[in-house]
């Protein structure tokens, strides 16, 4: 493999001289440029990528740090960060934290090493409480869950929003006990929960929350609280899960109930617009999210910030789309 010192001799320049080429910097005479470049595309030169970022301070990678890549929301978000990088000629340095914050700081100090250039980030509720943009030395852009406002650039839904409307969704079915379980390791568990109660009171006497519940967002988690309420004395007639892992749980408690009792088990609705929503029976009605939309929108944000680094910080808030199923169908 040539070296830059083969190019240097090849090309009858100093070492300093072909330094100065690839990193763009300092005076280089237009012959001599030419001789170190006709040098480089002889020997078929690859210049050190590593090197290439400690001379010029920046790189092409752009960071991404999502919470748990086994939720297929950040999966399919983590295809549309990639396809646009790779569109704009750039490559993607992915982390997963599992809502660790002992993790998350770990890989953004990574990314500080690797002088990425820039970060697209979904915090943890820890870090979202002490965020401050000034602490790092590139962009962010924030995705599913945003600061404060003006704290950082960030594309979201109206997640409590979209929640009072799958409420709604149930209370015009005619359901009056509902529970919800809802994410605790962010905060976009809290604006759904918050959703969810927007709908409730706003039905007045027809409606309540008669069981809820903050959890990790695991199936098993899911399963065994909404297997609980449904022993119970006043079990719900509907159930809101706040995401995907969490509604997948809420099913199997559900189908295990019905599998073992007669009658109909609670209507149950919840977020993302996973493949398995549509195949189970009945199927499941569903807020599914433009996460492929996310994740493009976040990428042009962060080529927005890196264009213009002091122009205002901004919120992208997409549309979700109620999707109602058969099964679910008034």
């Amino acid at each position: 493999m040539a070296s830059i010192k083969d190019v240097a001799a090849i090309a009858n320049v100093s070492v300093a001289t072909v330094s100065r080429v690839l990193s763009g910097k300092g005076p280089v005479r237009h012959e001599l440029r030419e001789r170190v470049t006709a040098a480089m595309h002889a020997l078929d030169y690859r210049p050190n990528a590593a090197a290439q970022r400690l001379r010029s301070g920046h790189t092409s990678t752009v960071g991404l740090v999502v919470s748990d890549i086994r939720n297929p929301f950040f999966t399919e978000l983590s295809r549309a960060v990639e396809d646009c990088a790779y569109q704009r000629g750039s490559r993607v340095l992915l982390c997963n934290t599992d809502e660790d914050p002992d993790k998350e700081a770990m890989y953004l100090r990574l990314m500080r090493e690797e002088r990425v250039a820039g970060v697209i980030y979904s915090p943890t509720r820890t870090a979202l409480e002490t965020f401050a943009s000034n602490a790092f030395r590139f962009p962010v852009v924030m995705v599913d869950r945003a600061g404060a406002p003006h704290v950082a650039d960030a594309v979201t839904i109206d997640n409590r929003a979209e929640a009072a409307r799958l409420t709604q969704h149930l209370i015009a079915r005619g359901c009056s006990r509902v529970a919800g379980v809802f994410g605790n390791a962010s905060t976009t568990g809290d604006a759904r929960r918050a959703g969810v109660v927007d709908a409730l009171q706003a039905a007045g006497r027809r409606a309540t929350l008669c069981h809820s519940a903050f959890l990790p967002p695991r199936p098993d988690a899911a399963q065994t609280r909404v297997a609980s309420w449904l022993r119970a004395d006043t079990p719900p007639d509907a159930v809101v899960a706040s995401n995907g892992r969490l509604l997948l749980g809420a099913y199997r408690a559900c189908r295990a109930w019905q599998e073992s009792h007669d009658g109909a088990a609670p209507l149950l609705v919840g977020f993302d617009n996973e493949d398995w929503t549509a195949l189970v029976e009945p199927p499941l009605t569903v807020l599914a999210q433009p996460v492929y939309e996310i994740g493009r929108h976040a990428m042009a944000l962060l080529a927005e910030r890196l264009a213009a680094p002091d122009s205002p910080r901004r919120t992208v808030v997409l549309a979700g789309e109620l999707i109602v199923r058969d099964g679910n169908a008034a």
